[in-house]
């Protein structure tokens, strides 16, 4: 069962934010880790910045929260800063925490409420919908989430937002893996915080709302995938107590930990592999 919606606010190129504007970022840990390099809220400004825009973010997400948290939070974390724009990411700990989650009902009602108290204040806010709990669409988590996301594209309408349809990127983005890619990790890195090309289907989606045209971020995507730090690849390495004991010693005697050790030993290995 999915969501099919269509963003009916996109500018076609004609950009929807204006110089010297502030946007703030209200959402959860995925919206948090967003303001990192790579992230999709640091891609957001960046591109913004490289159409000459000079806008300001304003960074508001946090870890585990839910609408209800992000509505008490709302005047201290995003309208005291005056921001001219706001984008609101909120749907999947409402769903994923399940008994602790928010039931539709009142999702409705905090949703509702962020959204006319920002507008009451002057701040243009633009809809996301909740990007995927799993990479899995039939799971009951995402069965759950359509009706929450319905109900962002319902609202969008109404109080006039700009809307960017995530999920709906993300799923279609997941249909373009080759079928023997590994399943469940293509664009997050647990099934919902998102990895490096998750981050760039977000910033595609908020960009396109925004009037950033395809042609303008199949550039900047390209200009993406060279941001140092973004990707990381964790491995396992097996040994005797005997070896691990020796690897601590040495560390012990270069003062240094034993992750250092190997993180250099990497690094060193990793530009090898690269020249070859």
């Amino acid at each position: 069962m999915s969501l099919a919606i269509v963003d009916q606010d996109a500018q076609g190129g004609e950009l929807a934010v204006s110089k010297g504007d502030k946007v703030a970022f209200l959402g959860d840990s995925i919206t948090a880790a967003g303001r990192r390099p790579g992230g999709y809220c640091h891609l957001v400004i960046t591109e913004l910045n490289k159409q000459g825009l000079k806008v300001t973010p304003v960074y508001a997400g946090i870890g585990g929260h839910k609408s209800n948290q992000m509505l008490a939070r709302l005047e201290k974390d995003v309208l005291s800063h005056k921001p001219d724009w706001m984008t609101l990411s909120c749907g999947v700990n409402d769903v994923w925490h399940g008994a602790r989650g928010v039931p539709l009902d009142a999702y409705r009602k905090n949703i509702t409420e962020i959204v006319t108290r920002a507008q009451a204040a002057g701040v243009k806010v633009m809809l996301l919908t909740s990007t995927m709990i799993g990479e899995d669409q039939d799971n009951a988590n995402n069965r759950k989430l359509v009706a929450y996301n319905a109900f962002l594209k319902k609202l969008a309408r109404e109080k006039k937002c700009l809307f960017a349809d995530l999920n709906s990127d993300m799923q279609n983005a997941l249909k373009s893996f080759p079928k023997g890619a590994r399943k469940g990790k293509q664009l997050t890195s647990d099934g919902v915080h998102m990895n490096g090309l998750g981050n760039h289907m977000m910033a595609k989606g908020v960009l396109r709302a925004l009037g950033v045209t395809d042609q303008q971020l199949a550039g900047s995507a390209k200009e993406w995938r060279q941001i140092p730090n973004t990707e990381v690849i964790r491995l396992n390495v097996s040994m005797s107590l005997a070896e691990a004991e020796e690897i601590s010693a040495i560390a012990a005697k270069e003062k240094k930990s034993v992750s250092a050790l190997f993180s250099a030993f990497l690094a060193r290995k990793k530009n090898e592999l690269l020249k070859n």
